[in-house]
């Protein structure tokens, strides 16, 4: 029997955004398919398995649409392709960002793969972004509410990946999407939004951390030699970090705070300064690892505008290449720009991609 209705499989997490969307993409009149994505198997600390409770909370969402869903085992994948990668940045004392990698090797790679081997004609996922065709080309277009704007974890997608997405809450605000929900009668409606990363959940980061990277307690120290605390594990902290770092009541500091300047990890030495910020500023820096969604510019300095994390406001800065990396230079110097983190770049609403800082 031919299929009328084009098919959409919509990655669901059991939160409001996911749920929403496939409301919406029913309504459209999209032969919608619901699929949960099993990236982790661990309890956190309390003895709680989340992805048991969120595949409940998508059983329920998808009842009340009358939408078919299947659960899809990623773990080993995400492990291999994103897990590793952390842990691997962290031994290097650098600051990485798996939800990038978790969107481009499982989002949008494993899970995109398994929807249209099933027959799948789109998928499409509860992020706040957008896609706009011009000439020919997919490009990705910064979401309508910009607190919620997530580009920035998209950067690293290629046009072939989001050509055949859709996002359907690109146009909408928060506010929206959960009334959409309420109104659809969805149980996810007023959850609480998940926040930082999947695998660590709610438990504390340094416990996590110290289950796969051997800590060894070490010297804070200044840079002109002084020790003036002590360290548990050099790669717990972060450039900029205030705190958590144990060692206010020093004499003769300056009268200000402390904060991370830099990590030796090779003689296990976490650096600070006190006070006087100015050595967290810089207006240059580097990107490697560059990935430009649709196109390689043709130029080979744009002017541009960056985000050197999530949430941070759009800065000016001009973008030269060399090489295979990227120079940034910014109209304003920018405050602890870390290592591993991602440089994304935009071109007015358009997210052209980005790299990782050095």
């Amino acid at each position: 029997m031919l299929r009328v209705k084009k098919r959409v499989v919509v990655g669901m997490s059991g939160g409001v955004d996911s749920s929403a969307a496939a409301a919406l993409l029913k309504e459209q009149g999209f032969d919608v398919v619901g699929l949960f994505m099993r990236n982790w198997h661990e309890e956190d600390d309390g003895g709680r398995c989340t992805a048991e409770e969120d595949f409940f909370d998508v059983r329920r969402v998808s009842g009340v649409l009358d939408i078919p869903y299947y659960s899809v085992d990623f773990s080993a994948e995400y492990t291999e392709k994103v897990f590793l990668n952390f842990v691997e940045e962290y031994k290097k004392g650098r600051t990485p960002n798996p939800d990038v990698l978790c969107n481009r090797e499982i989002k949008f790679g494993s899970f995109a793969d398994y929807a249209f081997k099933t027959g799948a004609d789109f998928i499409a996922t509860g992020h706040y972004a957008a896609t706009e065709v011009l000439d020919g080309l997919t490009f990705l277009k910064k979401a309508a509410d910009k607190s919620k704007d997530q580009t920035y974890f998209l950067n690293q997608l290629k046009a072939c990946q989001i050509e055949k997405t859709i996002f359907p809450l690109g146009t909408l605000q928060k506010t929206d999407v959960r009334k959409i929900a309420s109104a659809y009668g969805l149980a996810t409606a007023q959850k609480k939004d998940s926040t930082g990363i999947c695998f660590i959940g709610e438990r504390k980061f340094r416990e996590f951390l110290a289950n796969y990277i051997p800590m060894k307690d070490g010297d804070i120290m200044t840079a002109d030699g002084k020790t003036v605390g002590r360290h548990r594990g050099v790669y717990y902290y972060t450039i900029g970090q205030r705190r958590g770092l144990g060692i206010g009541g020093e004499k003769d500091c300056g009268g200000g705070r402390w904060f991370v300047v830099g990590k030796d990890v090779a003689k296990n030495i976490l650096y600070v300064e006190n006070g006087d910020e100015s050595a967290l500023f810089k207006k240059e820096i580097f990107v490697s690892d560059c990935n430009f969604i649709t196109k390689r510019p043709e130029k080979n300095t744009l002017q541009v505008t960056a985000r050197i994390r999530h949430r941070q406001p759009e800065q000016n800065a001009v973008a030269e290449f060399d090489g295979d990396r990227l120079h940034l230079i910014f109209d304003e110097a920018q405050r602890a720009a870390a290592s591993g983190q991602y440089a994304v770049l935009y071109e007015g609403e358009y997210c052209l991609g980005g790299g990782i800082i050095e």
